[in-house]
């Protein structure tokens, strides 16, 4: 068994440095940009809350491993803003027009060329936008060469759909 590297230090890099390396960010958007076509609309988790209100969230799915979710408004019919999930009352949906819905979503999405680091991780945060909105944000190792998934979702899939 590998001893687990101690966390980072907070003001130094992985490799002691006090700075990091620009192509590092670049080398993650092109990782999602080259992981996009794979990514796909899974099972809709729905959920109906204590007041009866619902709530529709699609994990994109990557390799068989979420690696995000896509908040869904049922109003509207389409995707909701990052941060913005929709609690609805009065609505049915139906789980295979929203997973259609998302499918089409990640078509028409596209990677925004920036990132954001989240030390935590020692990841990369990189948004992907739909219609101008940041609909998902798609994490990748330090130096850009993996896409790291969402483990506590995808085992949420699991025990949602089983």
């Amino acid at each position: 068994m590998v001893a687990p590297s101690p966390p980072p230090v907070r003001g130094v890099w992985r490799d002691g440095r006090s700075s990091f390396d620009p192509a590092l960010v670049l080398k993650a958007v092109e990782t999602v940009k080259a992981a996009m076509p794979l990514f796909a609309a899974g099972t809709p988790l729905i959920r109906r809350g204590p007041a009866g209100e619902l709530h529709v969230d699609v994990p994109v799915m990557y390799m068989n491993f979420a690696i995000d979710r896509i908040h869904y408004d049922p109003y509207s019919g389409a995707p909701s803003p990052k941060g913005r999930p929709v609690r609805a009352w009065r609505v049915e949906v139906n789980p295979q027009d929203v997973q259609h819905v998302v499918e089409n979503a990640l078509k028409e999405a596209h990677v925004i060329e920036a990132a954001e680091y989240r030390e935590p991780e020692d990841a990369w945060a990189v948004p992907v936008a739909w219609k101008g909105i940041i609909i998902m944000h798609v994490k990748v190792s330090y130096n850009g060469e993996e896409i790291i998934p969402d483990y506590g979702l995808t085992e949420e899939i699991r025990r949602y759909i089983m």
